[in-house]
């Protein structure tokens, strides 16, 4: 996709994990289901600074392994101001600061170890604020 950043590794997982196995292994999914849906997993390896611009898809959450990650979020009835061709950290620097209290998001910063459940159609978008590693879990 198109909103992914070039400085950020991705693997989006068919859950055919041979080449991933040994590490999949290795990982403990949080105990968080929904019923009726089967996990697919996103692996991440980004950079200080990299991210993901506002989007939005089914329900999942993300465990950061390694680093910090910063997450701003708005309800599926409030669509953020944003251009989709503007990185994350730009976001932050020009748009950010112009916005109402009101009209910003909810937000907070994963450390490792740390899990966020994004409902169903949330928007989101991701800042990574050192070298991090990450995985996400869709529920699909």
């Amino acid at each position: 996709p198109h909103h992914l950043s070039p400085d950020t590794l991705y693997f989006f997982g068919d859950n055919n994990f041979t080449e991933w196995g040994s590490l999949f292994q290795q990982y403990v999914p949080p105990p968080f289901r929904i019923p009726g849906t089967s996990p697919a997993y996103s692996f991440g390896i980004a950079g200080s600074g990299s991210g993901v611009p506002f989007h939005w898809h089914g329900p999942g959450y993300s465990e950061v392994i390694f680093g910090r990650k910063r997450w701003f979020l708005y309800p599926p009835d409030k669509t953020p101001h944003f251009h989709p061709n503007e990185t994350t950290l730009a976001w932050l620097h020009r748009t950010y600061p112009t916005l109402p209290r009101a009209e910003r998001p909810l937000e907070c910063t994963l450390h490792p170890g740390e899990v966020l459940y994004f409902p169903d159609r949330w928007w989101h978008a991701t800042l990574n604020l050192d070298t991090s590693v990450f995985i996400s879990t869709f529920l699909g």
